[in-house]
């Protein structure tokens, strides 16, 4: 059973840099399609970048590409989400998402939430101005 956990979640400010990283017990990581989302307080889950397996170049929102990268650490067997020049309007709980390949489970897709059937628990990332 794939489980995920992530970490590096933290309190910054703007201008400044986090990294996030999401291990995967399991299953190995390239055969997964990975995906980090967020929730800010009061709003809609949101996605934020995704890694398919039959990828190397991962898909973002328009609203972090360019500042986040995300990547995998097949060493680590996890996922990497590094966050550059945040915004106070990244300040949300990010979670990471799975779906194994060939699973019965999920969407086709890679940005929405139905896509993806295993979530991690979520680490808040807070930016303050």
């Amino acid at each position: 059973q794939v489980q995920l956990a992530e970490s590096g979640g933290g309190s910054v400010q703007a201008g400044n840099s986090l990294t996030l990283s999401c291990v995967v017990s399991g299953r190995a990581i390239d055969d997964n399609n990975m995906a980090w989302f967020r929730q800010a307080p009061g709003k809609e889950r949101e996605f934020v970048a995704a890694l398919p397996w039959s990828c190397s170049v991962p898909y973002y929102s328009k609203s972090v590409k360019g500042r986040f990268s995300m990547s995998r650490d097949v060493a680590k067997n996890a996922v990497v989400l590094q966050m550059d020049s945040l915004f106070t309007e990244d300040t949300a709980v990010y979670y990471c998402a799975a779906r194994p390949r060939l699973s019965t489970r999920g969407g086709p897709g890679y940005n929405t939430e139905a896509d993806y059937p295993i979530w991690g628990q979520g680490t808040q990332v807070t930016v303050s101005s």
